[in-house]
């Protein structure tokens, strides 16, 4: 399963460990992902999402429905495009 924050975009990125005697070895920094369920009222419904914690602090200040259609579409999930498009309407 993809380690991608669906609401923000935030991957996992990669660099070197660097020993003391300057050996590099490959890492990757995963974002801190959890997976929470929320209802969206104005289409009575619930959606189930994985998100990373700079992406609930933002959903528990603004609200979903304000987080979801201020982000641009591309780097939505196609759960989220799908929900960004039904509250357009």
């Amino acid at each position: 399963m993809a380690q991608i924050c669906e609401l923000t975009g935030k991957k996992p990125l990669t660099g070197n460990k660097v020993s003391n005697s300057n050996v590099k070895t490959k890492m990757r920094q995963m974002p801190n992902l959890h997976t929470k369920r929320f209802f969206i009222p104005e289409l009575k419904k619930s959606v189930s999402l994985k998100l990373s914690s700079h992406a609930i602090r933002t959903i528990d200040k603004i609200g979903l429905t304000k987080a979801v259609l201020k982000q641009d579409e591309a780097l939505l999930s196609k759960t989220l495009q799908k929900v960004q498009r039904d509250l357009r309407k």
